[in-house]
């Protein structure tokens, strides 16, 4: 295994703490970016130092706001000078919310759709050009099941705004195959523990149409949703296997890493969905005589 430098976004907690600290547990130099270091995840930061202190891993976290162009340049700048490179970027950084769909505002939605998806394009835009420059990288982005699976009600601007990222993920693969960068989309299907994304989930800012469905035919329906999908998550689903997979991700050696990745203790048939639509792209490319996008060059430039 070669020592990797990594960029983690939204690693103060979830899926991204975890690979952070699973990737540098497996020797990679890790940078776990997290907004306000010095004050809300202050706790956080001085908890991943305690850890590089105990057991010797190389893990750093640095101030980085996805929704701040100045503060992501500038993120990406401190890890150039400390390390000269970052051979991954993991985009993790994302926020969910919970409630009817009519009781989101048109704001709501956009701030969400800023926070999933546009975050990975101001990242992107900072990190790429040290890729092209240096001919290979690896693109990892953290998907959802919910993209092509069976997917519960009241979570309708989280789901789109993780398709919308997905399907900007696929097309950066392709834009970037000829440069030698590479790309994984992980697909974790629904964690019910583990993960503070409930606990976290943003609520609808319309008062009174939300009490208009909790007035209503959808009386305790969100509770009902919660019920009926943490019943299905087997009691052994494992949070950590999604690090885990990223890790074996960075592992294998170049060309040979799996595009897509799914871990969906829940079984909501995402895997099947995302084999007819992932085969039904590679065919058009194909039909087009575009197919060497499908694989990352080998000694791009």
């Amino acid at each position: 295994m070669m020592k990797q430098i990594v960029l983690v976004t939204g690693a103060s907690s979830g899926f991204g703490r975890l690979t952070a600290e699973a990737l540098a547990r497996a020797g990679h130099t890790v940078y776990a970016s997290m907004r306000d270091i010095a004050g809300r995840n202050a706790a956080n930061a001085e908890a991943m130092a305690k850890l590089t202190q105990e057991t010797g891993i190389d893990l750093r976290t640095v101030e980085l706001d996805v929704q701040s162009q100045p503060s992501v340049d500038s993120a990406v700048a401190d890890v150039i000078a400390q390390s000269g490179r970052i051979d991954v970027l993991v985009h993790n950084a994302g926020h969910m919310v919970f409630g009817p769909a009519e009781a989101f505002t048109p704001e709501q939605y956009a701030q969400l759709y800023d926070v999933n998806v546009l975050s990975t394009q101001r990242v992107n835009r900072a990190v790429l050009p040290h890729m092209r420059t240096a001919r290979s990288g690896l693109l990892v982005w953290v998907s959802s099941s919910s993209v092509t699976g069976g997917t519960p009600p009241y979570l309708a601007p989280y789901f789109g705004a993780k398709a919308a990222m997905d399907a900007i993920a696929i097309q950066y693969a392709r834009e970037l195959s000829r440069f030698g960068i590479e790309t994984s989309i992980i697909v974790p299907g629904a964690f019910t523990s583990g993960t503070n994304h409930f606990a976290h989930a943003g609520h609808p800012a319309d008062a009174s149409v939300a009490a208009a469905y909790e007035a209503g035919p959808y009386a305790g329906f969100g509770d009902e949703v919660q019920k009926a999908f943490a019943e299905i998550v087997p009691p052994d689903a494992d949070v950590s296997k999604v690090a885990d997979a990223i890790v074996t991700v960075l592992d294998a050696p170049f060309g040979k890493r799996p595009f897509r990745v799914h871990i969906d203790p829940s079984e909501d048939g995402a895997n099947i969905g995302f084999a007819v639509t992932d085969r039904l792209r590679a065919e058009m490319l194909h039909r087009v005589g575009l197919a060497d996008l499908l694989v990352p060059a080998r000694n791009a430039g």
